[in-house]
């Protein structure tokens, strides 16, 4: 079916498709890896560039690399299904990931530490602590409990007048050590009232959609 597979590179990068030219580093595919899982999923189209031209897949290694990657270079193991397409007499595999259910998978990296990466929009991004504290409390089915004190509608009042924070505006404008800051965003992610935004310079909070409804259950 090459017009699938035609249709999937049309739509260019982006949350939950990405493309790979090639795959030659453990780490670095490892990082993708889990970044879809630790995300909404997704699917790895290997043997495709980046502007989207088909270069075919050029190795069968390609395919042991990931598995390589999937079992050795990522914690917990991520999971993978396969599916080869033929299109102008070139292969692309799609790499199909699905959303984790294991929380948070982590990478190694070149200096053998594990860290956690989150998609978003077309680039990956490591984790924030705050993130993996709140999959860890969900894995542990620890209920979110939260009192709406002072700092936290100082959070509440400044996120319906502006789009987002970060957690060292928060930390200011509330008089919070980082421990306290974290406790209650953690504590309001767990709750469903706040969205994580990922930048290259920083990790943002915003109000999610529907989170009056959310916040009636604790006033």
């Amino acid at each position: 079916m090459p017009e699938y597979i035609k249709q999937r590179i049309a739509e260019g990068e982006h949350q939950r498709l990405e493309f790979k030219f090639e795959v030659s580093d453990f780490r670095k595919i490892a990082r993708t890896l889990v970044s879809f899982s630790n995300s909404e999923g997704g699917s790895l189209l290997i043997g495709v560039k980046d502007n989207g031209a088909i270069a075919g897949v050029r190795s069968e290694e390609e395919y042991f690399m990931i598995d390589g990657a999937a079992k050795m270079y990522c914690k917990p193991e991520v999971p993978f299904k396969v599916r080869e397409w033929k299109t102008d007499n070139k292969k692309v595999l799609e790499i199909i990931i699905e959303k984790g259910k294991d929380k948070p998978y982590k990478a190694q990296d070149d200096q053998g530490q594990w860290i956690a990466y989150t998609r978003q929009g077309d680039q990956n991004f490591k984790t924030s602590n705050i993130m993996i504290k709140v999959w860890e409390s969900q894995k542990a089915g620890i209920m979110p409990f939260i009192r709406i004190r002072q700092a936290e509608q100082i959070l509440l009042a400044y996120l319906e007048n502006t789009k987002s924070i970060s957690i060292s505006k928060f930390r200011r404008i509330a008089g919070l050590s980082l421990p306290e800051a974290e406790e209650i965003l953690i504590g309001f992610c767990l709750m469903g009232l706040i969205d994580t935004e990922y930048t290259s310079t920083a990790v943002y909070f915003s109000l999610a959609s529907g989170y009056e409804e959310i916040l009636k259950r604790y006033l």
